[in-house]
């Protein structure tokens, strides 16, 4: 198999991958399309809200895991194919995120992609999703905003990724954080417009420090 060959199957194999949308096809199951509930997104946060914690449960270990196996596959099968490990990896977890964000099997309206992109960084850069993770809950405990803490963990990666990549893999590290990053201003750009008009959804049950606070 060719260099191009084995290029081109990653990414047409991971973008349907990606396609399978958690709460689309959990959804599916149960009767309903959560596009059409809460916010109108097909995401874990949404699922949550309208669905329950079982549900959202459901959902991210499917955005999670589909991220996970397409890129550890990937790597696995890279050697065989004449393919450097990393590089392969980065195009298959960046092919799996655009399928999730517009998914074939659902009419190209997926979800946001910050479930999946966190479990390709599990595989490709796990101290990369330990940095994202601190940076993001912070903001959520004390602001409430899922949609802020998740632009600002994306940026505060990419920055991470720039500084601190391991040694051979900084190229595709930073290309695959910046490409996130930028993904997560896009898909969030509703999210952003709601935030500068003072009018963006807080999760509040997720504020602690609040709840902690004397009236």
């Amino acid at each position: 198999m060719t260099l191009w060959t084995g290029l081109v199957l990653f990414v047409i194999v991971s973008y349907l991958l990606g396609s399978v949308s958690g709460s689309l096809v959990l959804g599916r199951a149960r009767g309903v399309d959560i596009r059409s509930l809460g916010s109108g997104n097909a995401g874990s946060t949404n699922a949550f809200r309208t669905q329950g914690l079982a549900f959202a449960f459901g959902v991210m270990t499917i955005d999670v895991g589909k991220s996970v196996l397409g890129v550890a596959l990937a790597r696995w099968l890279a050697p065989r194919w004449g393919l450097e490990p990393m590089t392969a990896a980065v195009v298959v977890a960046t092919s799996v995120l655009i399928g999730h964000v517009w998914p074939l099997f659902h009419g190209f309206r997926g979800g946001k992609g910050a479930a999946t992109a966190v479990g390709a960084l599990l595989v490709v850069w796990p101290q990369g999703a330990l940095i994202g993770f601190a940076a993001w809950l912070p903001v959520l405990v004390l602001g409430g905003w899922v949609s802020l803490a998740t632009l600002i963990a994306g940026i505060v990666v990419f920055l991470a990724s720039v500084l601190w990549s391991p040694s051979g893999t900084q190229w595709q590290l930073i290309a695959y954080t910046g490409f996130v990053a930028g993904a997560m201003l896009w898909t969030h750009r509703g999210n952003i417009a709601r935030l500068r008009a003072g009018c963006e959804h807080r999760f509040e049950r997720a504020r602690l420090l609040r709840r902690r606070m004397p009236r």
